[in-house]
């Protein structure tokens, strides 16, 4: 399986990354680095995540990283990692549409 980031995905870690700098500089850097590891771990366990309660579709799945919320799609041989978003945030359409 491949993993592809959703420039929204991006967009998104980068900003959290930033928000724990301003405090811990260090810790932003290894946060990412678990984000990074954790996705990584989908290659081979594709369905470890639950599905997306908002969706309740098999496709659309999510991994809990501390309190934090990766939303990814499956499709063949691709995981798309479609947002990050804080677990007490709302998931809006747009999180999850691609492109």
């Amino acid at each position: 399986m491949r993993i592809i980031w959703s420039p929204l995905a991006i967009e998104r870690v980068t900003e959290i990354a930033l928000y724990i700098a301003e405090d811990k500089p260090g810790a932003s850097e290894k946060w990412v680095d678990s984000v990074f590891e954790s996705v990584e771990k989908l290659t081979t366990f594709p369905k470890s995540g639950r599905i997306v309660p908002e969706i309740a579709k098999d496709n659309f799945r999510e991994i809990i990283h501390g309190n934090y919320r990766i939303i990814y799609s499956i499709s063949e041989n691709i995981i798309e990692i479609l947002t990050v978003r804080h677990g007490m945030q709302l998931l809006s359409e747009s999180d999850i549409t691609s492109k």
